[in-house]
């Protein structure tokens, strides 16, 4: 399992990842302690408090999350 954390700020932000995470043939879950959300759906991903970053959660193989983190470079949090 490999983790990162991603900060959105707009709906537009929240559906490129949704589209980035489609694409990912691995199961991506986005959320934090108390909850934990598929990556890949749109409407339960607005059920995510962004004010805050959240954990992006990964079971795929270092090749394929180091491309993935890549990618996904315009939502890390700082």
């Amino acid at each position: 399992m490999r983790q990162f954390h991603i900060a959105m700020d707009s709906f537009g932000k929240v559906q490129a990842f949704v589209r980035l995470a489609m694409r990912q043939p691995f199961d991506v879950s986005v959320g934090n302690e108390r909850q934990s959300i598929n990556g890949k759906d749109l409407m339960g991903m607005f059920s995510l408090d962004f004010r805050f970053p959240q954990r992006v959660t990964c079971t795929c193989s270092e090749e394929e999350f180091c491309r993935f983190h890549s990618q996904a470079a315009p939502f890390l949090a700082n």
